[in-house]
């Protein structure tokens, strides 16, 4: 058997070059690999064609709360004594914990709330009437510098002493601003750039807290204070909006770029000064492989690796499953299922060789499945289970 038959499938290093930066412990790039990537200079654009970016593995996107508070920077809007204050405490207060919000659950770690228009002794109220317990992970300060005037260098160096930093809470938005009354569009856009650049830079989720304007608009995005550069900058946006002032009834829209928009329906608990979901129009469906990656779990579960062209992959896989794929419709599903497959065992890689596209492919044990119900299930007759899919017969090869 020849060596790039027996190797094991490596990481993909163009994202390295791209980024210019690889991540500590990321494994070294294939010398075969790196000869034919473009080096840029300093005046050129950085680009990438469509088949070497569908062959990627770029890591998906991280979430503070699963689904609905993703890394990078969210604005939360609301109008005066809207109750977003509590709504973020209690969030601060889960996130911490590593606990569920709103059955929603989250990735635990360190916690800066920044509550910048209130005094220690308002905090520490609302933080005894919410919880007997505070987190020793969750930080408040009532004091940090404006985005001109050092606050991603205070931010930062928290970071630097607490490295488990998940979340990030600037309530207000517009005390970091500065003194500034001009309204533009670049401006606003501008400030919340650099923000959002801190959070992409630091893998943190921050999330503004900021007002809305009085007028009404149906369209609840146009209601956030400012122009629209602000919404426009963010990764998320949530509105929250009582049905009336005096009510204890709220709607929170949710929208953004890596999150499925959604309308949750929240209720004020007055004795608990918690915000309570109702409804949440946003089902959570259980998500499942389809039919051919199952069977390509199954595969490569019983034939331990594969080392080769996309082609003879395709064709190696066809003959087993008893379908017609074609090498491009394969490697597509296979691009489009990467984190699935990798959490049922299958890990594959996308290379060039000689001008070739080859693929490097091998099943490991999963960490959370049990061996022997792996093992009983392969030797259960024309019959086959997948660890973590639904169980469906298998085609023997």
């Amino acid at each position: 058997m020849s060596t790039e038959q027996t190797q094991k499938p490596y990481s993909f290093s163009f994202e390295d070059e791209w980024n210019d930066a690889p991540e500590n412990g990321s494994e070294p790039p294939c010398t075969s690999e790196t000869e034919d990537l473009p080096h840029y200079g300093p005046n050129e654009l950085r680009v990438i064609n469509g088949e070497d970016l569908s062959d990627m593995r770029l890591e998906p996107v991280r979430f503070c709360v699963e689904g609905l508070l993703p890394e990078g920077l969210s604005i939360l809007g609301g109008a005066a004594k809207e109750g977003k204050s509590w709504l973020v405490l209690d969030l601060s207060i889960q996130v911490a914990r590593g606990l569920p919000f709103w059955d929603i659950p989250t990735k635990r770690g360190d916690v800066l709330y920044l509550c910048l228009e209130d005094s220690l002794n308002r905090i520490q109220s609302r933080l005894n009437r919410v919880t007997d317990d505070p987190p020793e992970n969750l930080f408040f300060s009532i004091t940090a510098g404006t985005i001109a005037g050092g606050l991603c260098e205070q931010i930062r160096g928290f970071k630097q002493s607490h490295p488990d930093l998940t979340l990030v809470v600037v309530d207000t938005f517009q005390v970091v601003r500065g003194g500034s009354t001009e309204v533009s569009y670049a401006g606003d856009y501008t400030d919340v750039r650099q923000l959002k650049a801190l959070a992409e830079e630091l893998r943190i989720a921050l999330l503004l807290v900021h007002h809305l304007r009085k007028q009404k608009d149906k369209d609840p995005l146009n209601m956030v204070s400012g122009t629209t550069g602000i919404t426009g900058a963010a990764d998320a946006v949530f509105i929250l909006k009582r049905t009336k002032r005096e009510s204890v009834n709220a709607s929170l829209t949710c929208t953004g770029r890596d999150i499925e928009q959604r309308t949750l329906m929240l209720r004020f608990d007055q004795e608990r000064c918690r915000w309570d979901c109702m409804s949440d129009n946003a089902g959570r469906p259980e998500k499942k492989l389809p039919k051919e990656m199952e069977l390509f779990v199954s595969f490569l579960r019983e034939r331990g690796a594969f080392n080769g062209s996309n082609t003879e992959l395709a064709e190696q896989f066809n003959s087993y499953a008893g379908t017609s794929l074609s090498p491009k419709g394969l490697k597509q599903r296979m691009n489009q299922w990467r984190y699935d497959l990798e959490e049922c065992g299958v890990f594959f890689d996308n290379r060039r060789s000689s001008g070739n596209r080859m693929v490097s492919a091998e099943y490991r044990q999963p960490k959370d499945s049990d061996a022997s119900a792996v093992s009983d299930a392969s030797s259960d007759g024309g019959n086959t289970c997948v660890p973590c899919v639904t169980c469906d017969p298998v085609p023997a090869p």
